[in-house]
């Protein structure tokens, strides 16, 4: 005989529906600056964390990954792919879901579409970084790529960093149609460029996010002069880079996990020694970011498991209570633990 599912059994879930209903009920800048700030204060906590590279697997198409981690109290993991080939097919490049569990029990507390909420985190971790690393008064961007992460990254750095200016630029006339559409009314100054060297004039911050798969110069080095700061994060697995060897040469790279960086990274070009420094530390006070205003940073982000972690953490938090979640028959609860079986039969009808 079939039963309703006791609470134990259920677990929030979040859809992509019920994401978009939270996003504009709260404001999509305010949600990228309480993102940015989960995602500094998890940082701070860095030591606590499990930390490893992702579990990749590539194929000649794409890849598919989980990135898992834990501070000891809760554990969370997100399952994410990467397909350039499926914008010529009407997909997603990337598309995430993502998990929040608790140490203690095991027990799942959340699951969640997390290919939204992936930009989300992206856009607010770079504009995080930016604010460490930027030179001050910066107000101008160039945003070389105008796919899905585009806006994103643009109102992050609008919302955190005081961006007034986006300059835009992609092989793809419509994506940067697409784009500078989609930020009309932002109150953002919105320039569409016909090339990388347009879009980068007097800009302060340099953002590069393509999606094909290989090894690309989408910055050359005489493109770069002092006094700008870099952030590179379309690089996200191996054979694949954005910037000219000499931009790295002349910068100072900041990561999130230079075990991973140094697989997926812009490093990935440089020797094993190559020197970085790491973000938690910067923001911690123990490494120094950006030191005169002639200095190029560079944040050679590829995305870290502890960004997902935040962005899981605040969407526990954000969604308690509230209609922006289901309840999902996720867990089987016998009446006696140890009788699983009987559960079982006793569901025939």
């Amino acid at each position: 005989m079939m039963t309703s599912p006791s609470d134990k059994a259920l677990v929030p879930f979040v859809s992509v529906d019920n994401m978009m209903r939270l996003v504009h009920h709260i404001g999509v800048e305010q949600v990228l600056i309480d993102l940015a700030s989960y995602v500094e204060n998890d940082f701070r906590r860095w030591e606590l964390f499990d930390k490893t590279p992702r579990v990749a697997s590539h194929s000649d198409v794409g890849v598919i990954e989980l990135m898992p981690t834990s501070d000891g109290e809760a554990y969370g993991f997100k399952y994410v792919n990467g397909h350039p080939k499926n914008t010529s097919e009407g997909l997603q490049t990337v598309t995430a879901f993502g998990l929040l569990a608790d140490v203690y029990t095991g027990y799942p507390v959340l699951l969640t579409e997390m290919t939204i909420l992936t930009a989300l985190r992206t856009a607010a971790t770079s504009a995080m970084a930016a604010k460490y690393l930027a030179p001050k008064g910066s107000d101008t961007m160039a945003m070389i790529g105008n796919g899905a992460q585009s806006e994103f990254q643009s109102l992050a750095m609008k919302a955190i960093v005081g961006l007034k200016t986006v300059r835009l630029y992609d092989k793809d006339a419509a994506a940067t149609d697409k784009c500078a559409t989609n930020l009309q009314g932002s109150g953002l100054n919105v320039v569409k460029c016909a090339t990388p060297q347009e879009a980068i004039e007097g800009a302060h911050i340099l953002t590069t996010c393509t999606a094909d798969k290989q090894n690309a110069t989408i910055l050359s080095d005489n493109m770069v002069g002092a006094g700008v700061h870099i952030n590179a994060i379309g690089g996200d697995c191996p054979g694949k880079t954005e910037l000219a060897k000499g931009i790295l040469e002349r910068s100072d790279v900041f990561v999130e996990f230079p075990a991973q960086t140094r697989i997926e990274g812009e490093i990935q070009q440089m020797k094993d020694d190559f020197a970085v420094t790491e973000l938690w530390q910067v923001i911690t006070g123990q490494q120094q970011g950006r030191r005169d205003p002639r200095q190029i940073t560079l944040f050679d982000s590829v995305g870290f498991a502890i960004e997902d972690f935040s962005a899981l953490r605040y969407i526990r938090d954000k969604v308690a209570g509230t209609a922006y979640k289901e309840d999902l028959d996720m867990l089987a609860d016998p009446d006696d633990p140890r009788d699983l079986f009987g559960m079982l039969q006793r569901a025939k009808t």
